[in-house]
């Protein structure tokens, strides 16, 4: 069973009521989501409201974290109020297709979207709904992001490498184009797990870079990800 709360340098994460817990794709996401220059985020799908807090503190930008599901909005709601950052975080029950910006367009969306589509679901229909996609599928993602971004603006979100791919080529046909991609592998002989992508509407060549978390044992960490994370795990 998680622990009720995860820790953290400058914030602590209670997650005892949301469906979706703290785990690595939500802080490799918000300690390396590019928010050089960016004014304004959304954050789709909150959860415990982890990514937008790593991003405020990373950030000076005024951040929107939109949540569906009741229980984890209300969880999201608390950790937000209870950072130093809550005056630039507002959490809104609400999901993608429903949600509209009272504001400008956005600078950057960016979301640990569920991603399973054929495999077992929970008998817990809130875990089933914050891992399986089908409440919130690739089009609908594209779709809203399409609506919401600014011209010039980002969509970055991390995904497992064959769903990852798969969105990419799903988001070319929207004319949302893959710019970068950071592939990470638990361990160097791993095969590459997880995908960090950025999209954009401008269409180029992407650039890509690697990161592997542990060295070769458990807990026995690499200096590219410790010096990705050492601003929020306290063990750096």
């Amino acid at each position: 069973m998680a622990n009720n709360y995860f820790s953290f340098k400058q914030f602590t994460i209670y997650q005892d009521k949301s469906a979706f817990k703290v785990g690595t794709d939500g802080v490799l996401l918000g300690a390396c989501a590019d928010i050089t220059g960016v004014k304004n985020i959304l954050d789709i799908g909150a959860g415990t409201g982890l990514v937008s807090i790593m991003l405020a503190q990373r950030c000076y930008a005024e951040i929107i974290a939109i949540e569906p599901d009741y229980e984890s909005y209300i969880q999201a709601c608390e950790n937000v109020s209870r950072c130093s950052w809550h005056n630039r975080i507002k959490v809104e029950n609400s999901d993608l297709q429903n949600f509209i910006s009272e504001q400008s367009k956005f600078d950057l969306i960016v979301s640990n979207p569920p991603y399973f589509s054929d495999s077992l679901k929970s008998p817990d229909i809130r875990k089933t709904v914050a891992r399986h996609n089908y409440s919130l599928t690739t089009a609908m993602i594209i779709e809203g992001v399409l609506r919401l971004l600014k011209p010039e603006g980002q969509l970055q979100l991390i995904m497992p490498y064959v769903e990852g791919n798969i969105f990419i080529a799903e988001a070319n046909k929207y004319g949302l184009y893959c710019n970068y991609v950071l592939k990470i592998k638990p361990l160097p002989t791993s095969e590459i797990r997880r995908l960090v992508l950025t999209f954009s509407r401008l269409q180029k060549k992407p650039v890509e870079k690697f990161l592997t978390i542990e060295r070769g044992s458990r807990h026995e960490f690499t200096e590219d990800y410790i010096n990705l994370t050492k601003d929020f795990y306290l063990k750096f």
